[in-house]
């Protein structure tokens, strides 16, 4: 490399320090010695290899560079502003309550593809954005900026392998080996062979090199832009917080404004305006996208026994079939969850993630990165593995869908460690999120396609067992809807159920109609939004509301029944899993659980 070019570099990435000094220092917080210790590397990324426009932020062949290490903001700020995406009074309003420029990045910026800083991220959505590269066609590039303390996060060995496996060649991970965490050293140090021999052992390309020399570092993206059938790790070894004494390889700085920033910039050469100009992409590139049809659903006559699993793979496929933009994700179960339909009918837009939800998670958010349409599905409780991705998609507006399948008691024999019984609560609680827990194959198929256009994280709550069919085909479900299965002027109490719940509602109404009881029942398919004007208005009628759900007490179905009436002051009983279940079948899981028929009954009955 030119000498000429080695000086430009180093400026910029001394520019780049001196900024991320600035904005922390205005901020009075930050990490700053984390964003000097890469300086090098994204000068030389930026300036030589990065093909983006920024001023079409969403061009389909612009390259993607994501901060894993989402602490190390200050770096990726003022790399927008050697760009010209945003000016030095932006810069310095890092941290300020309604700045764009947030502790950790988000999409509030046109540039940012997801939200990061929960770590351990970065790299498995990234193997997501590549997946998305393959199918496209494109030549886009993936640049994930990784710290050496989040090496240590599962996560991250879950994308190296699935990345290894499928041969992601345009994926490219770079390593800040910095040598410091938190609180101390990391597990490695700066062996960075240590790390190089876990990626070798997943098929990566792996290059070892000094962080701060921009010759090194040309080479290393050359090379990992040229490797084929492989992804690239490049393994820099750096010091925290370069450049400045007081901070540079010490221990104490992390997370902090320094504490002499005047001093700091100095020590740097002083305020800089270097201009780095990022090349665009290729013009002329467009994504293959698949074809539309018109959407045929499946129909299920009234009175058939359908677990809605089947429905949903049932319904997955046909509006696969309708539209080009849906893919699926799988983790080592579709069989159980019925997504193998899917699968058969369309394998380029099928993605095996094997058992590593946080992977499949993760894929999902990258591919929707690209505008893909994901649907991605597992048992439920094995969502609680992946709940941080999940709780992060929130925070990155990520529009993707999940479907749990083996909710509740209802599986029966399995035992509880198969038992999703806290799926609705954690996904409730999810910024933005919609919940469904549809009870019969035709509404689950018609909430199938209602969830392929809603924004945010959604999710469908489906059961293993048959359920009878009460609904005719081609009915709506709008989201944020429910349906009220019995009522009457006589109406004692209003009984409001959801999934194979919903079963027993209706027969506990029948029997206490018997027993000259009339009760109201709600079919509260949209446990987030929920039909407030329905409950309110039973409510209101009846003051008595019972709640019964195939799931733990604490944040299911019932808490967000009582958040929509609190204020009404009704009475709500609260019908749910409270024990921990053994092995029964089906029907005594229900039975023991005291959300069958009988204890619905016998609920109304003490209620009133």
């Amino acid at each position: 490399m030119p000498e000429r070019d080695l000086h430009y570099l180093a400026e910029l990435a001394a520019q780049l320090r001196v900024d991320s000094v600035r904005a922390a220092a205005a901020a009075g917080s930050g990490h700053p010695t984390s964003s000097m210790s890469a300086a090098d590397l994204m000068a030389v990324l930026f300036a030589c290899h990065l093909r983006y426009d920024f001023d079409r932020p969403d061009h389909p062949a612009n390259d993607h560079v994501i901060f894993s290490k989402g602490h190390a903001s200050p770096l990726l700020y003022a790399l927008y502003k050697a760009a010209g995406a945003i000016d030095d009074e932006e810069l310095l309003t890092f941290r300020r309550r309604g700045s764009r420029l947030e502790g950790h990045p988000t999409p509030r910026l046109p540039w940012v593809d997801v939200a990061t800083g929960s770590l351990g991220q970065g790299l498995p959505i990234g193997v997501g954005v590549a997946l998305a590269g393959r199918l496209e066609r494109l030549p886009y590039r993936v640049w994930v900026l990784c710290g050496d303390g989040e090496l240590a996060e599962g996560s991250i060995w879950e994308a190296a392998e699935h990345a290894g496996s499928e041969g992601l060649a345009n994926l490219t991970a770079i390593v800040d080996v910095n040598r410091l965490g938190q609180r101390g050293p990391t597990r490695h140090g700066w062996d960075t062979g240590a790390y190089a021999r876990r990626f070798g052992a997943f098929g990566w390309h792996t290059i070892e090199i000094d962080g701060h020399d921009p010759g090194q570092i040309d080479f290393a993206l050359t090379d990992a832009a040229n490797t084929r059938r492989r992804p690239t790790v490049i393994l820099a070894k750096t010091r925290k917080g370069e450049g400045v004494l007081e901070v540079e390889n010490r221990e104490g700085a992390h997370g902090k404004a320094l504490k002499d920033p005047d001093k700091a910039v100095e020590e740097l050469g002083g305020i800089r305006d270097v201009r780095v100009a990022v090349r665009p992409p290729e013009s002329g590139a467009e994504p293959v996208r698949f074809g539309d049809d018109g959407l045929a659903l499946p129909a299920y006559p009234v009175g058939e026994q359908v677990a809605t699993r089947d429905a949903f793979g049932a319904a997955l496929a046909a509006l696969g079939a309708a539209r080009g933009d849906v893919v699926a994700l799988d983790g080592e179960v579709a069989d159980s969850t019925r997504i193998e339909a899917f699968a058969k009918e369309f394998p380029e837009r099928f993605f095996e993630m094997y058992i590593a939800e946080q992977q499949l998670v993760a894929a999902a958010v990258g591919l929707q990165v690209r505008g893909w349409k994901p649907y991605a599905a597992t048992f439920a409780a094995f969502l609680t593995r992946a709940h941080d991705f999940i709780r992060m998609a929130g925070v990155s507006g990520a529009s993707i869908r999940l479907a749990g399948s083996h909710a509740g008691v209802e599986i029966g024999q399995d035992g509880p460690s198969q038992m999703g019984l806290e799926d609705l609560a954690m996904l409730r609680a999810v910024h933005g999120s919609t919940v469904l827990y549809p009870c019969d194959a035709n509404q689950t198929a018609a909430l199938v396609a209602e969830m392929a256009d809603l924004k945010g994280v959604s999710y469908l709550r489906t059961t293993r067992g048959p359920t009878p069919v009460i609904y005719q085909p081609g009915e709506r479900f709008p989201v944020g809807g429910s349906r009220v299965l019995r009522h009457s002027s006589g109406d004692r109490a209003t009984i409001v159920a959801a999934g194979v719940t919903v079963h027993e509602a209706l027969a506990a109404a029948d029997d206490l109609r018997a027993d000259g009881i009339p009760v109201g029942v709600i079919d509260l398919y949209s446990i987030k939004p929920v039909d407030t004007a329905a409950l309110t208005e039973a409510a209101t009628t009846t003051g008595n509301l019972i709640t019964v759900e195939d799931h733990r007490i604490e944040g299911g179905l019932g808490d967000a029944v009582s958040d929509a009436v609190s204020e009404l002051g009704p009475r709500v009983i609260k019908l749910a899993v409270r024990d921990l279940p053994g092995s029964a079948t089906s029907r005594e899981q229900l039975a023991d659980a005291r959300i069958d028929r009988h204890a619905i009954t016998q609920a109304v009955k003490r209620l009133l």
